[in-house]
């Protein structure tokens, strides 16, 4: 069986408010890879269409953008797992092209959560837990991962400047990027000034400056087997590892002083499966819906030993010029968190940075990156390593 490459990755601006269809947002980034695989949609020969369908108005939206995008008459499917959904459905396309049923295969994440209130999303978001013994009592995804963070506070000593690191880190970087929601700078004083919004009580301790903010957008990230990459690829990132687990729903079957155990099991099947260790790690896209999560991740993944993540965001060593630079695109904290669309365009940071096209964020010479994109409250874990 031959290697599988991804040879096109193209992205939407993520926005508050898209102000146009469904099809125009998703157009928007799949324009964007096929320009970058300088292929056309006769090349595709299969699509993965990923999103999480309760924020969608459009019942299986998989064939109306089959249809909107020229992908007829080929076959498309539809990928679901919450916030991982795009890795997801990168996973699935990847066995597709393993496999040898697909030479190409486009994935496609979007999410247009400016359709419905804001109020509405946290309900349905609070869905994604179990709806007989959790979400009817009110739990929302800030409360979730407020009880990790304290946890952490409580086993480790962990601060609230410590979160507050982590979100800084992130728009230092969200400046940077131009598809990013928020492209301001955040500072220390914002946390400690009981005025600013960023410092603001969501589900204590977290606070709004620790929390990511919906957005729409969309991604795509197109895969090929070896012939068809050495055909149209001067570029490739061939895809060394993956990992996927998940994780009981009900949280009062958790240890919840250990983080997410999806990301840890995962991770160890991407790095068994690519053949290297968390040091071999050069650059690194984490999911930091929150910044306890990217704590959390540190960890998880082997880029820091139990409690000690906030040494590692205290020293910096997370930014671009540290030992393992982590989310230097802003992070979902910066760019804003468009479910289904959010794991490709991780993927689609770290494929730039291991092709040098990372622009004013590039790390120094990459050779090997790693995708960390969860899926709920740690429900679903995926992790996908990248190499040159």
């Amino acid at each position: 069986m031959s290697k599988v490459a991804i040879i096109g990755v193209g992205q939407s601006a993520f926005v508050r408010q898209y102000p146009g269809s469904i099809r125009e947002l998703v157009f928007e980034g799949f324009r964007e890879a096929v320009q970058d695989a300088r292929i056309t949609t006769k090349d595709i020969d299969a699509s993965v269409i990923c999103s999480a369908p309760e924020y969608d108005k459009q019942r299986s939206p998989a064939g109306v953008f089959a249809e909107y995008l020229g992908l007829n008459p080929q076959p498309t499917f539809y990928v679901e797992s919450l916030c991982s959904s795009s890795s997801t459905g990168v996973r699935l396309a990847y066995s597709l092209v393993k496999s040898g049923l697909h030479d190409m295969v486009a994935v496609i994440g979007f999410q247009k959560m400016s359709e419905i209130s804001s109020s509405e999303s946290q309900e349905r978001m609070g869905r994604g837990a179990d709806i007989q013994w959790e979400s009817p009592f009110g739990t929302m995804m800030p409360a979730y991962y407020a009880m990790y963070a304290r946890a952490h506070m409580e086993k480790y000593g962990t601060t609230l400047e410590d979160l507050a690191c982590v979100r800084i880190k992130a728009a230092t970087y969200g400046q940077l990027n131009e598809k990013a929601v928020y492209r301001k700078p955040v500072t220390m004083d914002m946390f400690q000034d009981p005025e600013n919004r960023m410092a603001g009580s969501v589900a204590s301790p977290l606070r709004v400056g620790d929390c990511c903010a919906n957005a729409d957008g969309s991604s795509c990230i197109i895969l090929a087997n070896e012939e068809k990459t050495k055909a149209f690829c001067k570029k490739p990132v061939w895809i060394m590892g993956l990992g996927a687990a998940t994780e009981t729903v009900n949280l009062a079957g958790r240890d919840l002083f250990s983080g997410l155990s999806a990301a840890q099991q995962a991770g160890q099947q991407a790095y068994q499966m690519a053949g290297i260790t968390p040091k071999d790690i050069d650059v690194a896209e984490v999911h930091d819906c929150f910044t306890i999560a990217e704590m959390m991740a540190y960890e998880n993944l082997g880029f820091a030993q139990p409690g000690e993540s906030k040494d590692l965001i205290q020293s910096k060593e997370t930014y671009k010029e540290g030992s393992i630079p982590v989310n230097v695109d802003g992070g979902l904290l910066s760019k804003g968190h468009p479910i289904g669309a959010t794991g490709g365009s991780m993927i689609r940071t770290i494929v730039l940075q291991l092709r040098g096209e990372a622009g004013a964020i590039q790390v120094q010479e990459p050779e090997i990156g790693l995708i960390h994109n969860i899926g709920g409250v740690g429900l679903y874990g995926n992790v996908t390593i990248l190499g040159r």
